[in-house]
């Protein structure tokens, strides 16, 4: 297949070559397939990013005729596509798109499927580079792993072969090694990509931009100077029917031990000499390794987990969560945790880092919020002022992305009054274009071979390492009540006793 497109390259996706290409999806009938996949895909093609020769191959239970899987997948880009599609690029994506029906488990699959990629290879007339993306439920990652191990599929002479894994990569500790173990087996490290898309988003990688393309901030980013740092990932929304899924998940293994991770370890990890894979992986490790493990005992002083109960939301009265289809009436996981964090080391001892995350709080929100410290003192009268504040530098990832900066100012008049003012950057109004979903980012790095957006070995049992003692910790407690709170609301009380002296949170 040849991808159509008259658009020349978008601008900072042509940093390296992208080789002539066969990606092949596991579990191409999936949600994550139709919604983001397949659409991110398309966009690519329509960007003209996509190399000259690309061929994509769908693998899932589902029996389909290839025409079948082509007419799957249109609808899919038609609904879920952020352009309009283009009927000849759409045409020219679809029209060679293959489907090899069959269990993952099942070696039959992996002999058709090596039979297809070596047809495609016939086809362009050399050998195309493979990428395989394990979109599946996490418990056929080793099993899809393997089995390309055993097909002679993890490794094709000279051509380049990757695999791609969503998250999540573990359950805990423990099966995160099991699984790095097993993928190991079969793929080299630099093969290996592990997907967080949060990185591929791009308010998340201007944070980068921010940090070490302005001078501005670096003297401040600092113990000397930040009073606390708070990163809120918030929902407006409950479950939405994936009980089967949140039940085992919970919030903290669903966005803390990843995306709110991943977020503090951007935001402060020291300027690596490149932006490169394993150099910028290197930084992130360092600050993830200089955030000390709680002890099990130490749990309930760090961490607040809590149930969303009824309540109303949008003028719309909503359930419990422990009344959600699916969800047992004694229940015990969280839908909102809160964490209290430290980093140890030079930068940012004793700067308390504020984690929170939860499903059907007041409204839709994921920002960093860096308070700095107040000012030393106060040299002119300020009585009737609106109030001195300490500065806060705020960047919002979702869904109004920018940058917000307060300052005191002058109230005008004849008195010396102070009121905090905003200094605001927002993307939709700066930039004209539109930004790329995470995932077209992401895909087109995994077949570029560029890892700086994806997650290393090392990382991610660090990231499980810091959590693994509150899970622990949690599964041990059967005794104390799971705090709860109004769907709708701040979130719960509770959550408030890990906050130092004088901070609050702040209002969603």
């Amino acid at each position: 297949m040849t991808a159509v497109a008259e658009n020349p390259l978008v601008e900072g996706l042509e940093r390296l070559p992208v080789h002539p290409t066969a990606l092949v999806i596991f579990g191409a009938t999936g949600d994550l397939a139709h919604r983001k996949l397949l659409p991110a895909l398309y966009n690519l093609a329509h960007q003209g990013a996509l190399p000259e020769r690309f061929e994509l191959v769908g693998v899932s239970r589902s029996k389909y005729a290839h025409e079948e899987f082509q007419q799957i997948a249109r609808e899919s880009i038609e609904r879920f596509s952020r352009t309009k599609p283009d009927p000849a690029v759409l045409d020219g994506l679809l029209a060679d798109m293959r489907y090899v029906p069959g269990v993952f488990d099942d070696a039959g699959v992996y002999a058709e499927l090596d039979r297809t990629l070596d047809e495609l290879d016939g086809k362009a007339g050399y050998p195309l580079s493979r990428v395989f993306y394990l979109s599946t439920a996490p418990q056929f990652f080793p099993i899809i792993v393997g089995q390309l191990g055993k097909a002679g599929l993890n490794s094709a002479g000279s051509r380049e072969t990757r695999a791609v894994i969503e998250k999540p990569f573990g359950y805990d500790l423990a099966s995160a090694r099991k699984l790095n173990a097993d993928v190991l087996e079969v793929f080299d490290e630099s093969q290996v990509f592990r997907i967080d898309h949060y990185l591929g988003k791009e308010t998340v990688q201007n944070m980068m931009a921010f940090r070490f393309a302005n001078a501005l901030f670096e003297p401040v980013w600092n113990r000397n100077y930040v009073d606390h740092v708070e990163i809120t990932a918030a929902e407006d929304i409950g479950i939405e029917g994936r009980a089967g899924y949140y039940e085992g998940a919970g919030a903290l293994r669903d966005l803390v031990q990843n995306h709110m991770l991943q977020l503090m370890a951007l935001l402060t990890m020291e300027p690596p000499t490149a932006f490169e894979a394993n150099r910028l992986r290197d930084e992130k490790l360092k600050v993830l390794e200089a955030i000390v493990p709680p002890r099990i005992e130490d749990v309930s002083a760090m961490a607040v987990r809590a149930q969303y109960g009824p309540g109303v939301h949008g003028g719309v009265q909503v359930r419990g969560y422990r009344d959600e289809n699916g969800v047992a009436p004694d229940s015990r996981t969280e839908t909102y945790a809160a964490l209290r964090l430290q980093i140890s080391n030079w930068r940012w001892a004793g700067v308390p880092f504020y984690l929170r995350t939860g499903k059907h709080l007041a409204r839709k929100l994921t920002e960093i919020a860096v308070q700095l410290k107040p000012v030393p003192h106060l040299a002119f009268q300020s009585q009737g002022s609106v109030g001195v504040q300490p500065n806060q530098i705020v960047l919002t990832v979702q869904p109004d992305e920018g940058v917000s900066i307060s300052l005191g100012a002058k109230i005008p008049g004849p008195r010396m009054r102070i009121r905090p003012v905003n200094m605001e950057f927002h993307y939709g109004t700066s930039f004209v274009s539109q930004s790329p979903e995470a995932y077209e980012r992401l895909i087109l790095d995994a077949m570029r071979g560029d890892a700086t957006l994806f997650t290393r070995n090392d990382e991610i049992e660090a990231l499980w390492g810091i959590i693994d003692p509150i899970l622990t910790a949690w599964k041990q407690d059967v005794r104390t009540a799971v705090a709860q709170y109004p769907a709708g609301s701040q979130g719960p009380d509770e959550a408030d006793s890990l906050l130092a002296p004088g901070h609050v949170w702040r209002r969603l």
